[in-house]
């Protein structure tokens, strides 16, 4: 019996032991687990640098259509969303005012072929008189001077009859290319400007081709100078998560220009195929792929230290002993980096500087 009883009282003493310990290892096994959390293994891997920008969708090709002769818009055929086709009548323009002037400019032309018959048989009267010298010479040239300037007047009053007609004609307003229309900021009723030299006009409609879209965003004046046109960049939109398109540099501005207090390049990427869910006004992600390393020597970007003269250096452990060493670094990203020369793959690194280690006690 007695034995019994020391045995369940050691036993009670080790699990006390344990529940005072907290159930946790002890303190120096703790401190040799937190290390081999700090190493990181050299290894081989394919290397992608990327840049993540955020852009605008906008049509590639897109117009304002204004018109030619202002009035009051009497009537409009297209709202916003409606597909046309170049031709197609958009709008029309009250054209009464214009009416009224091709009825006065139709008198006038009447007016100006009775004055040069009545002319042109005056001329031709005093031309027999002329050759009989039954009149001088100064009543036929003024004869032959009227009957020129009355046809003055009739070609003039033609070419007035030809204006109206020209403007009555740009009262139906039609589309000037195929497209979609995206915006009508008119209604019927309201007064149009014509576009003219000394002032923009109202604009009627926007028309855009969405074959072909494109995204314009502002890029910062570091990662300008690893962009190239025609470069391939991912596209992710908000909306379409699930679907990755492609788009192509097209355009760097030679210039930079400031937005948001930010000075930077814009720059514009073709969409050849876009999603027909894409539409212009949409924000999307662009990834511009700057620089790839294939089957690079690598290791984590926290293990690249910066030491004397800017150099790189990284922590090359070897049994207890920790050397330090230069490295030429390659292509990077937000996780890795080559190492072009310095270490070996296999090698263990040091993911903190050695006088950071946790001591062992």
């Amino acid at each position: 019996m007695k034995k019994i009883v020391l045995i369940l009282t050691l036993a009670a003493l080790a699990g006390g032991g344990w529940f005072f310990l907290g159930g946790r290892m002890p303190k120096t096994e703790v401190k040799e687990a937190a290390g081999e959390r700090l190493l990181a293994r050299v290894e081989k891997r394919d290397i992608e640098s990327s840049i993540d920008v955020s852009g605008d969708v906008t049509a590639a090709f897109q117009l304002d259509v204004k018109p030619e002769v202002g009035g009051k818009l009497k009537a409009l055929h297209i709202v916003a969303g409606q597909t046309v086709k170049q031709g197609d009548l958009l709008a029309e323009i009250d054209d009464r005012d214009l009416l009224t002037e091709k009825d006065s400019a139709l008198t006038e032309i009447e007016g100006a072929k009775l004055s040069m018959e009545k002319a042109k048989k005056n001329y031709e009267r005093s031309r027999n008189l002329f050759d009989e010298k039954l009149i001088s010479r100064e009543v036929f040239d003024n004869l032959t001077a009227e009957f020129e300037i009355s046809q003055n007047g009739l070609v003039k009053a033609q070419r007035k009859l030809q204006l109206v007609e020209d403007r009555l004609r740009k009262t139906k307003v039609l589309s000037p290319t195929d497209g979609t229309a995206l915006t009508v900021p008119v209604i019927q009723g309201q007064v149009v400007i014509a576009a003219a030299s000394v002032n923009s006009g109202t604009t009627l409609m926007s028309i855009a081709n969405l074959s072909t879209l494109q995204i314009e965003m502002h890029i910062n004046q570091v990662d300008k100078a690893k962009l190239t046109l025609d470069k391939v960049v991912q596209i992710h939109a908000e909306a379409l998560k699930e679907e990755a398109m492609e788009a192509r540099i097209s355009f760097i501005a030679p210039i930079a220009t400031t937005k948001n207090s930010v000075k930077g390049f814009q720059v514009q990427a073709l969409i050849d195929k876009p999603d027909p869910r894409l539409s212009p006004g949409m924000t999307v992600t662009l990834n511009v792929p700057i620089a790839r390393a294939d089957d690079a020597i690598s290791v984590p970007v926290t293990a690249v230290f910066k030491s004397e003269g800017n150099k790189k250096v990284v922590y090359v452990k070897t049994g207890d002993s920790t050397e330090k060493r230069e490295v030429k670094v390659g292509v990077t990203n937000i996780d890795h980096a080559q190492i072009l020369n310095g270490v070996k793959e296999g090698e263990q690194i040091l993911l903190i500087e050695p006088g950071k280690l946790p001591k062992r006690s």
